[in-house]
């Protein structure tokens, strides 16, 4: 039943225990019948060998099982930044998300970066905050934290008992029990006692508060019915409360926080009831909007098995039994051996298998409804972000948007033989990868490849020589620099050839000017029909999209550009696509030399957690990194410095903080923007 149905993500900072929460679920709901831990390389849902041999996740995994009467479709994402895209797209799919933050360093770069990613998709959370029995895990900063750095609402229902050794066990505020977990029975099972004499009082507040911030969050019956016994001092009993949390979690007005230790069994079996009682169901997610392949009109779309089929199509792997499509069916339902329209590439697509996914393990079934999360073999051209659809009522669900690639590598084939290969490698990767890009570049006819951070195209690389089997040469990563223009300029483009029959003629004249929009580069046409016919507009169009790929001060791609086609000539005989967009892309470069190019390079958002008696050497090595420091704070004991800096200066930084600290401070980065490459920087480059 739907509403018995959860589609959650666990999200977080790297190494803030996501994967060994969600192997703890595993094995708490039957689906393991051993504890997969991932210092030992044996967690289910890090399958991949990269994965096992790093401890860290690196593509999200898919699982699902029954907790109760419930039934969990999970994603399992990375924390690492180099991966957000692949957190992205799950959020995109799914109606809640688990939060994990570290009992020690509470909220951590990237876990403001993955709330604020919840926060755009409007996703309901429960916080977890994991790690209690660590050294100098403080329960009260982390929620404070959440209150500081995410802007959040915190509505704390657990208590630790004890911290760090002395950690015990769980207060539920909510029911005012204390909650001891069996440790050599893996927290399987777990025993429920009165409070704790000494923390009576501290339980007591929690729940007086916690009753005055949800009454004062929520405005239903059934909040106003709280507030009425609290007032005249009558008895609220758990269930009632349970009813207006998750009316404020569904609304994201609040965001419950328990707590424990994933890797010490406790708290878990509680978080997975928490996951039951508070977050979403498909049915309370209700409607979602649909387009009409022009754009035009929009449909609203209710969680039915039986309207018209809406599915997403959100991730793809490259499998040799056939590539993997995964899927969430917003509405209708999908058979096995039935096509299904892609509207946005007018292809007939043809399911010949489906599968509910356990990481790397599937079980075959034979139709998916509303509100599944499923994987489905057959799909040829079906890429991310794509929708599938009835023929008969062709729709288009939001795509996914992923940010622009910020580093790049040469490759080329050893062989001959492997230079097919190599471009089918690429193909696929790229296919399943939407955060990775390739090209070839005009003057050297090398390959290059783009990703998101060095780790990032270190596993690509990898999984290109190794899955793939391509033998080929593997640059040093180097910036994926972008160019603008910081002036406007008109030219015109012509392309005139007369040959002994029909020839080419085509002219387009152009106007190029700085932009700042998410699209990079617009096109707008308002050439008089005499001058560029209708028929030719997209063959200008594409020219100048060609040409703003290889721009014009060192082949890389144009950025924050509007074009604006004013006029031209055509020719009644010669005219035709091909003159069209030569004149087009002739035009546009002559211009964009002429408005004053810039090259940009990508600025990183980082943040660095050092001991206090390290910082002078970090913010001297930072500051000779052309990074600009735009705040610093004391943090449980550590300095967190905060800044911007170009990505060109942090090639190798880890090896360089390590040395600067001993090994004891830690840096994450984040992509954020393009700026200006200083004059010296570039005058190494040369105009085409």
């Amino acid at each position: 039943m739907l509403d018995k149905t959860r589609n959650i993500g666990i999200i977080a900072h790297i190494d803030a225990g996501k994967t060994t929460a969600t192997e703890r679920m595993l094995y708490y709901a039957g689906k393991e019948h051993r504890m997969g831990e991932v210092h030992e390389g044996t967690a289910k849902m890090d399958y991949l060998e990269e994965e096992q041999e790093r401890g860290i996740t690196i593509w999200s995994a898919a699982t699902t099982f029954s907790w109760g009467e419930h039934a969990i479709n999970l994603i399992d994402t990375p924390g690492h930044v180099d991966f957000t895209a692949e957190v992205e797209r799950s959020l995109r799919v799914l109606d809640g998300a688990v939060v994990v933050f570290c009992g020690v360093g509470g909220v951590e770069a990237q876990s403001e970066t993955v709330w604020y990613q919840a926060d755009r998709y409007d996703i309901p959370r429960i916080a977890f905050i994991n790690k209690l029995d660590r050294v100098g895990a403080d329960f009260e900063h982390a929620v404070e934290s959440m209150r500081k750095r995410l802007g959040a609402k915190p509505l704390v229902l657990q208590l630790p008992i004890g911290l760090e050794a002395a950690f015990d066990g769980i207060v539920d505020v909510v029911r005012m029990v204390a909650i001891y977990h069996d440790d050599d029975g893996q927290g399987l099972r777990f025993e429920e006692r009165p409070v704790p004499e000494e923390m009576q009082e501290e339980t007591h507040h929690a729940r007086e508060k916690l009753i005055d911030v949800l009454t004062a969050s929520v405005d239903t019956p059934e909040s106003d019915a709280i507030m009425e016994k609290h007032l005249a001092g009558e008895e609220i009993t758990a269930a009632e409360l349970k009813t207006v949390i998750r009316q404020a979690t569904l609304r994201n007005a609040l965001s419950p926080v328990l707590c424990g230790s994933a890797l010490k069994y406790k708290g878990v079996q509680q978080l997975m009831d928490a996951v039951c009682d508070f977050l979403p169901s498909p049915s309370d997610v209700g409607e979602v909007t649909a387009h009409s392949i022009d754009g035009k009109k929009t449909a609203s779309l209710k969680p039915d098995p039986e309207g018209p089929l809406a599915a997403l199509a959100f991730k793809i792997v490259a499998d040799p039994h056939g590539d993997l499509t995964f899927l969430r069916i917003y509405s209708g339902r999908i058979v096995t051996g039935r096509g299904y329209q892609n509207p946005l590439r007018d292809k007939r697509e043809r399911i010949t298998r489906l599968y509910r996914m356990h990481a790397e393990e599937r079980q075959q079934i034979q139709e998916a409804l509303a509100g599944d999360i499923v994987a489905a073999v057959g799909p040829k051209e079906t890429a991310t972000g794509d929708t599938l659809c009835d023929a008969r009522k062709p729709l288009l669900l939001e795509k996914v948007a992923f940010a622009e690639p910020v580093i790049s590598v040469a490759v080329e084939p050893k062989t001959n033989q492997d230079k097919d290969k190599l471009s089918e490698a690429l193909r696929r990767l790229k296919r399943e990868e939407p955060s990775f890009s390739y090209y070839t570049d005009r003057e050297t006819g090398q390959i290059i490849m783009s990703g998101m951070g060095e780790l990032h195209l270190q596993i690509l690389k990898n999984r290109m020589l190794k899955v793939f089997k391509v033998e080929a040469n593997v640059g040093k990563p180097r910036v994926a620099y972008r160019e603008t223009v910081s002036a406007a300029a008109e030219t015109t483009g012509r392309f005139v050839k007369q040959t002994g029959g029909h020839g080419h003629y085509g002219v387009v004249r152009l106007r190029v000017e700085p932009l700042r929009s998410e699209e990079h580069l617009t096109v707008e046409i308002t050439a008089k029909a005499d001058d560029i016919p209708q028929e030719y507009h997209k063959a200008v169009i594409e020219g100048v999209r060609d040409a703003a790929k290889g721009g014009v001060l060192a082949g890389f791609p144009m950025i924050d550009v509007k074009v604006t086609v004013m006029g031209g000539s055509c020719h009644r005989v010669d005219s035709n696509d091909i003159a069209f967009r030569a004149a087009a892309a002739a035009a546009f470069r002559q211009a964009a030399v002429q408005a004053s190019p810039v090259l940009l390079e990508p600025i990183m958002k980082f943040e660095i957690r050092t001991p206090d008696g390290y910082l002078s050497a970090v913010i001297h090595d930072r500051n000779s990194r052309r990074a600009n420091i735009e705040h610093m704070e004391l943090d449980a004991g550590q300095r967190i410095v905060t800044g911007k800096v170009p990505i060109s200066e942090m090639f190798g930084y880890s090896t360089t903080l390590r040395s600067l600290t001993q090994g004891r401070a830690v840096f994450s980065l984040e992509a954020c923007a393009y700026g200006r490459v200083p004059p010296e920087v570039q005058k190494k480059f040369e105009f085409r």
